[in-house]
């Protein structure tokens, strides 16, 4: 953090773990993370993929809520103004690159979401499935820091959220955007932390809620 936001308070404060945690798992779609599509096989992403396949088997096995989601429209007339040529060109329904990865995805278990704009939480049922369940706390993993990661981390915080992501769960195609933004967000709207301390938390949870 620059001397700057520090001198001004900018995280000063620590939002903490709350009473019941949920996770978020965006766009971890083939399209991120098969190295054939275009957008595909960035080695931040893949270490977030891995880090998150982790934290999942724990979180599902502890009974934590998990929305998982994909990015696809049904044409271009459908879709917002991506400048992102190949979201426009393989982001299609019926697309092999609009498939959740396996790693990370349990048909079974998992709310899934198909959005449509970044967040995870715009024009979906996501907050209101974790009013339901009684969620505070929600954990954001998934892709990209600088684009959906940071849009779903703002809107947690609109929905009164405690907010944790934890750096090794999320990736980005770029390293210095990926650190920029978790640096920024974590000065103003979500504790940045890493899978070990979510998974301890967790536990810990779920031994106190037996």
């Amino acid at each position: 953090m620059s001397d700057v936001y520090q001198a001004r308070s900018y995280g000063e404060v620590a939002i903490g773990f709350g009473e019941k945690p949920g996770i978020v798992v965006v766009d971890y779609q083939l399209g991120f993370t098969d190295a054939q599509y275009p957008l595909g096989g960035a080695p931040l992403i893949m270490r977030g993929v891995e880090n998150t396949a982790r934290l999942l088997e724990v979180a599902r096995r502890c009974g934590v809520p998990v929305a998982n989601c994909n990015t696809a429209y049904m044409n271009e007339r459908e879709m917002p103004y991506w400048k992102v040529k190949a979201v426009r060109e393989t982001f299609l329904h019926g697309h092999p690159s609009t498939e959740l990865d396996p790693r990370i995805f349990d048909p079974g278990y998992d709310l899934r979401i198909c959005k449509t704009g970044a967040s995870i939480f715009f024009d979906t049922t996501v907050a209101s499935y974790f009013a339901k369940e009684r969620v505070d706390t929600v954990i954001v993993t998934g892709c990209v820091t600088s684009g959906c990661i940071r849009a779903t981390t703002i809107d947690s915080f609109s929905h009164r959220f405690r907010t944790i992501v934890p750096e090794d769960a999320v990736g980005d195609h770029d390293e210095g955007p990926h650190r920029d933004n978790l640096r920024d967000v974590g000065r103003r709207y979500a504790d940045i932390s890493d899978v070990d301390t979510c998974i301890a938390y967790i536990e810990d949870w779920r031994g106190r809620n037996r």
